[in-house]
C-alpha cells in the first residue's frame, strides 16, 4: 500500500499512529524546525545587550554591537557575534534606520603613526544653563585619539592656545606637528605674518600644518571627537559656571581616554592605544621642560620687567617697540620676546642671574646694555 501512493512503509506508520492519537488534522504537514537551538543566544545574556543599549545611550555614550560586546567582555561575559547583537537591538525596535548616512567605506582615512606625531586642535561652542556662550579647547593625539587635554574657557583667544598648548607639552613632551584650522588664534598665514602661537612652534621646533578653507575634513577626528564630547555633555544637567564645566569635562576625559573603547583603535581605549608605541619627538623635545608665558607692554624705554628667582630683571628689547604689547616666553636658559600683534620676534635674551639687566641678544655686533634700546 505504501508503495501505491508513493510514501515508504515507515513514513505510512507514522502516519497511521498519527491519525489514530489526532484524527485527520493530525496528519497536517508539521514543523521541521528542531525543538532546541543549541545556538540561540542565552535569554540572560540577550537581557544583558538590551540593558547595555538603554544604559550607553542614557549616559551619552557609543551604544553600537561592537561596544556592547566589549562590556559584555569586561563583564567576563561571553558576547555574541556583532552581527548577532545587532539582530536582538533591531528585534527589539533599538535601532533607527540611517538611510543617508555616508558608509565607512567611502572615508579616505589618514593617521599618523606614533602618538605625539600630530596634535589636532579645535574648539567647540556650548551653553551654560543661564544660555551664556562658551568655548571648549581640546588637544587630541592623532594616532592614539587621547584627549591629551580638555578646558572651558570664555572665549578662547590666542593667549588661551599659546597656555593650553604649553601645559600640554610640560606633560607629554612637545609633538613632532599640530594640525589645526586657520582660525587667527593658530594661524596668522593669510594676513602676511606669523602670530605667536606660530613662533612658539617654531622655537620648539614643531611643524605647523593647517586644513585647506573650507574643508573641515582634514581635522576629521576632532570633529568627530565633538560629536562624542557634546553627546556625553547632553546627557548630564547643564552646568552652572565655568567650575562646573571644567569638573564635567574632567570626568569625561577620564573616561574617555581610560574607559572607552574606540572603535577605529580595534576595541581599546585611547589610554592602551597612547602607551602602546614609542612617541615622535619634535627637533627640539620639550619633554619635563618648563615654560613660562607671562604678557606685559615695552616700557617707554624700550625694556619689559620679568621676575625670576624673586628677582625684577629688565629685557632691554630697544625703544623702536615702545608701547607694543608682547609674549615673554621663558625657558631654562633664554627668555624670547614676540610681539602679540604680528607675531614679531622682538628679542631674545640669555638668563643671568646675576645681572639685572638682560640685553637684547639680536642686537648687532657694538650695541650696548647701557644704551637701553
Amino acid at each position: 500500500m505504501a508503495a501505491e501512493i508513493g510514501i515508504s512503509r515507515r513514513h505510512l506508520q507514522r502516519l497511521l499512529a498519527r491519525y489514530r492519537e489526532g484524527g485527520l488534522e493530525a496528519l497536517q504537514p508539521r514543523s521541521r524546525r528542531p525543538n532546541s537551538n543549541a545556538s540561540r543566544t542565552p535569554e540572560p545574556i540577550r537581557k544583558r545587550v538590551i540593558e547595555l543599549r538603554v544604559e550607553l545611550q542614557r549616559d551619552g555614550l557609543d551604544a553600537g554591537p561592537l561596544t556592547i560586546a566589549w562590556h559584555l567582555g569586561q563583564e567576563g561575559l561571553r558576547p555574541p557575534s556583532d552581527s548577532t547583537i545587532r539582530r536582538i537591538l533591531h528585534g527589539e525596535g533599538l535601532i533607527e534606520p540611517q538611510p543617508r548616512k555616508r558608509p565607512r567605506s567611502s572615508y579616505a582615512r589618514f593617521e599618523a603613526a606614533q602618538p605625539n606625531e600630530t596634535w589636532q586642535s579645535d574648539s567647540t561652542h556650548w551653553r551654560l544653563a543661564d544660555g551664556s556662550d562658551v568655548e571648549i579647547l581640546n588637544w587630541l593625539d592623532d594616532h592614539s585619539r587621547y584627549l591629551l587635554r580638555c578646558s572651558a574657557h570664555q572665549p578662547v583667544e590666542g593667549e588661551t592656545v599659546l597656555a593650553s598648548f604649553l601645559e600640554v607639552v610640560e606633560v607629554f613632551g612637545a609633538p613632532a606637528s599640530t594640525l589645526t584650522d586657520n582660525a587667527c588664534v593658530y594661524t596668522a598665514r593669510f594676513t602676511g605674518g606669523r602670530n605667536a602661537f606660530e613662533y612658539l612652534l617654531a622655537s620648539l621646533g614643531v611643524r605647523q600644518k593647517n586644513g585647506s578653507p573650507g574643508h573641515p575634513q582634514t581635522q576629521g577626528k576632532i570633529e568627530r571627537f565633538h560629536q562624542t564630547l557634546k553627546r556625553w555633555l547632553k546627557a548630564r544637567p547643564a552646568a552652572q559656571d565655568l567650575a562646573e564645566l571644567q569638573s564635567q569635562l574632567d570626568a569625561f576625559r577620564d573616561h574617555y581616554n581610560e574607559r572607552r573603547p574606540h572603535r577605529a583603535l580595534g576595541r581599546i581605549t585611547p589610554a592602551a592605544a597612547y602607551e602602546a608605541t614609542p612617541k615622535a619627538l619634535s627637533s627640539r623635545n620639550g619633554a619635563g621642560a618648563h615654560y613660562r608665558v607671562r604678557y606685559d607692554r615695552i616700557d617707554k624705554t624700550g625694556a619689559v620687567s620679568f621676575r625670576r628667582g624673586g628677582r625684577m630683571h629688565h629685557l632691554g628689547v630697544g625703544r623702536a617697540s615702545a608701547g607694543k604689547r608682547v609674549l615673554a616666553l621663558a625657558e631654562e636658559t633664554k627668555v624670547t620676546v614676540i610681539e602679540l600683534a604680528t607675531g614679531e620676534l622682538l628679542s631674545t635674551h640669555e638668563i643671568d642671574p646675576g645681572r639685572s639687566y638682560w640685553r637684547n641678544q639680536q642686537r648687532p655686533p657694538g650695541w650696548r646694555p647701557d644704551a637701553r634700546g
